[in-house]
């Protein structure tokens, strides 16, 4: 796979769009029913360009927080109820070594999930797997978020894997699962992300070729990697933290 210029000029103006009208609308100013300003007003409101503000629309979408309806507008959802038998899943994230957990947990999960994908997926799964990896590409290339196609790549192989397990715990989870995501829940914009997307991009590339392969112990260690990495990435954040 061809490597990917990484190019971000948006990213950290949607993380701000997303942040301020989620904040709205989990403390209360936005209620469950109110509709969203309209784009145009969004625009003046946070001086961005109409792409930011779609950008932050959906990834508050892919957070269940609003509900677009077509010709009518966005409303804002009830936010989803926190599962008091599974808290430290769906609580959201305070501080990095929640993040780190919440990899060690995937990767038990989806290093095999990407082994049985690499035996048992079908051509319309593999297919699939390389649509969501070209929408990664393409989000790359327009230096514009990857966290939802991130998510979605994550759940092209899980479901490629043919048990029903597997897609309904990375659904369970959420795309709060994505790190990126995480990261701006407990720290905010204060730090950037470890990784470039350009990097992800190529780990992703890695998975999606030992499953091409139909390689299984391949598929396994790309995975491996690609989470171990991640855990890795997180935990040199917290380094001067702990050494300062």
């Amino acid at each position: 796979m061809e490597q990917i210029e990484e190019r971000r000029p948006r990213q950290g103006l949607t993380h701000k769009v997303t942040a301020a009208l989620r904040q709205q609308i989990e403390g209360g100013a936005l209620k469950p029913g109110d509709k969203l300003p309209t784009e145009q007003a969004l625009i003046k409101a946070f001086g961005v360009s109409r792409t930011v503000i779609r950008e932050a629309i959906a990834g508050l979408r892919a957070d269940g927080l609003v509900e677009p309806r077509q010709g009518v507008g966005v409303f804002v959802l009830e936010p989803p109820a926190a599962n008091r038998e599974l808290p430290l899943l769906t609580l959201p994230t305070r501080k990095i070594s929640d993040i780190i957990e919440s990899l060690e947990l995937r990767t038990a999960v989806e290093v095999e999930a990407a082994g049985l994908a690499a035996v048992r997926c079908s051509p319309a799964q593999e297919a699939e797997i390389h649509s969501r990896l070209k929408d990664f590409e393409a989000r790359v290339k327009a230096g514009e978020s990857t966290e939802a196609e991130d998510f979605a790549f994550h759940v092209a192989v899980a479901e490629a894997a043919n048990n029903q397990q597997f897609k309904e715990f990375l659904a369970f989870l959420g795309r709060r699962t994505i790190p990126r995501s995480q990261l701006r829940r407990a720290v905010g914009d204060s730090l950037g992300a470890p990784a470039s997307d350009a990097e992800l991009y190529q780990e992703h590339c890695a998975i999606f070729e030992a499953i091409l392969a139909r390689d299984p112990e391949a598929a396994r260690d790309a995975m491996r990697r690609h989470l171990s990495g991640s855990m890795e990435r997180y935990r040199a954040l917290m380094r001067p933290a702990v050494t300062s």
